[in-house]
């Protein structure tokens, strides 16, 4: 028997499409626009305003700025040693984490469980963070981005879920054949644990390639500022003749593209990631949020 949606059934999928297509919309286009504004030329901006769907009087004049701006290419620099340098310390501290508060025979896991929830609702504040921060001499280094967030409560307690939801007879099976923790953990928990890795590692490094707060206010150093500070500065202080660089001979009227550009400059590399781990994405996220 072939089953015929009723009129109802069709309706309220039309409905469901349309609803969807505008979300899409709106949730798209304004990337597309900032896109689209990167590739035009002042006076077209200035004649079509706020609504553009392509570029009109094609140039690449804001991205040469962008790529002759020396402080924007130090900022991308750092940007991706942080990255890199974060995630990996974030993984390794996580990991390590996750697979010692999911072994049962570990004493007093139920405890150091409850410390860790605790950091998630309470801390000591900003203030008494920064205090810490200068009292290690951390203050004004990359050590006061990297330390601090070693390791997210959160992102541990879903891999840990995840790996006490490996069979422990793989465990059983290795330790007769008498292997330690560590070959346990890195030739059969983590080769059979892939799509929570991946997850974890595209939470980690976006966190990294977006943030901007820390930098603010640990670091002086302006060689050591990250992208998104800088572009902080672009596009909330106004200081794009303060940047330094070959910028001399773009006016205050091409603030707005070379704004754009440099916004495409720093989210197109980030979001080239995500389709090379979008396969590990859903199924690691619901695993690793399910309790056995």
């Amino acid at each position: 028997m072939v089953y015929k949606p009723s009129f109802g059934d069709r309706l309220f999928d039309y409905i469901n499409y349309i609803l969807l297509t505008l979300l899409m919309l709106s949730t798209f286009y304004p990337l597309y626009y900032v896109f689209v504004v990167s590739l035009s030329s002042i006076g077209e901006i200035a004649k079509h305003g706020s609504l553009m769907f392509f570029p009109r009087g094609f140039t690449l004049e804001a991205y040469q700025s962008v790529i002759a701006n020396n402080y924007i290419l130090k900022g991308f620099r750092n940007t991706v040693f942080y990255v890199v340098l974060g995630t990996s310390i974030n993984m390794i501290m996580t990991i390590l984490a996750a697979y010692a508060l999911s072994r049962k025979w570990l004493m007093g896991r139920k405890v150091f469980m409850i410390i860790i929830v605790i950091t998630m609702f309470f801390s000591g504040g900003l203030i008494p963070t920064f205090i810490v921060i200068q009292k290690l001499h951390l203050y004004n280094t990359i050590w006061a981005l990297m330390l601090p967030g070693a390791m997210s409560a959160f992102n541990m307690i879903m891999m840990r879920t995840y790996f006490q939801g490996i069979p422990e007879s793989l465990e059983e099976s290795a330790r007769i054949d008498g292997a330690h923790d560590f070959q346990i953990l890195f030739r059969i928990i983590l080769p059979v644990s892939m799509p929570i890795i991946a997850v974890m590692i595209l939470f980690y490094a976006v966190g990294h390639w977006n943030s901007w707060f820390s930098a603010s206010i640990y670091l002086q150093n302006r060689e050591l500022f990250p992208l998104q500070l800088i572009l902080r500065e672009i596009l909330i202080q106004g200081r794009i003749s303060d940047m330094g660089g070959d910028t001399s001979n773009v006016a205050h009227q091409v603030a707005k593209n070379l704004k754009y550009a440099t916004i495409i400059v720093s989210t197109v590399p980030i979001l080239l990631v995500y389709p090379f781990i979008q396969k590990y994405f859903v199924k690691g996220v619901l695993l690793g949020s399910l309790k056995e």
